[in-house]
């Protein structure tokens, strides 16, 4: 008999994490051929999230919940839960149920069929969220895909079907700050897509805002290209080039008398600001990958747990 993990991150969700264990549980239930768990994640909620979740697995033992012992973020949580999953298969879900977990079943069967090792998810509709975020969100993912050495299948989440090749070579990455759908991407093996409608929200609110969404948009820009240090080293190039054609044009017009250096304040201003911008940019894009290394280097742990409900 085949096993399956089903892996969910929480934050802050107690307004619909029963609702989410209930859905999962019947789903899980019906397929007889395969014998199943949830792994929950409490990612340092500060609702009655954990509450919920221990009340949950007293009465299943099949439900087990790692809880960090402060929110460390959605990346680590996924990660805790890969890390801690031994079964022949893991889906990993979000508790807000946009993803309908009433698809587990059509992604095995499309695992089954394709002989994959990972069935990824793309969204066809994404029902409930802003045109901004909508636009940003299909923006990012074609310039990452310009940008990265690797290819990212467009308009995807974690949501997926791993098998335990991927969840085997997964645990093998050190790195702590993860782009986890664009790692699972970059360890190959077959990997296929299966087309589905996300869902609005069932309650709550997102833990993406703005803010979040540009720090983990950055994170997976200079976690997977080393392109942005090309440009700017060829932006340094162009302008030392601009500036040599300037000082001949200067010095030229000076000698024969068609330009007046003295009287240029405005275009003195002007270069003046454009090597400085340059030069700032190139800066701020070698202080990213700096900062990167500054936190590989320390080594510290990607998440602490605190304590685990039904074994570890």
């Amino acid at each position: 008999m085949q096993t399956l993990s089903i892996i969910i991150p929480c934050y802050n969700e107690e307004s619909v994490i029963e609702t989410t264990y209930g859905r999962i549980k019947a789903i899980l239930s019906s397929l007889s051929s395969v014998s199943s768990q949830m792994i929950f994640i409490n990612d340092g909620s500060k609702d009655k999230t954990l509450d919920i979740l221990s009340d949950i697995a007293n009465k299943d033992l099949s439900v087990k919940v790692i809880n960090f012992s402060r929110n460390f973020g959605h990346q680590a949580a996924v990660t805790a839960g890969i890390h801690h999953c031994t079964t022949d298969f893991a889906v990993i879900i979000d508790a807000d149920l946009q993803d309908p977990p009433e698809l587990i079943p059509e992604l095995l069967t499309k695992q089954k069929e394709e002989r994959a090792n990972v069935v990824y998810c793309v969204r066809r509709k994404r029902i409930g969220e802003s045109k901004f975020k909508l636009w940003t969100a299909k923006k990012f993912y074609r310039t990452l895909n310009r940008l990265s050495e690797v290819d990212f299948p467009l308009d995807t989440g974690d949501f997926r079907l791993i098998d335990s090749q991927i969840i085997e070579q997964f645990k093998r990455f050190k790195e702590r700050g993860k782009y986890i759908r664009g790692l699972i991407s970059w360890v190959g093996f077959k990997q296929v897509p299966f087309y589905y409608e996300r869902e609005a929200r069932l309650a709550g609110e997102t833990k993406y805002p703005l803010k979040k969404m540009l720090s983990f948009a950055t994170t997976a820009l200079f976690y997977f290209s080393k392109k942005p240090l090309l440009m700017a080293t060829g932006l340094g190039f162009a302008t030392v080039v601009i500036g040599i054609f300037m000082a001949l044009w200067y010095i030229l017009g000076k000698i024969f008398g068609y330009t007046n250096a003295e009287s240029g304040w405005t275009s003195i201003m002007i270069i003046v600001i454009f090597f400085g911008g340059i030069q700032l940019l190139t800066i701020g894009v070698l202080g990213q990958y700096i900062g990167i290394l500054f936190d590989e280097v320390k080594e510290r742990p990607e998440y602490i747990v605190k304590d685990f409900i039904n074994g570890k």
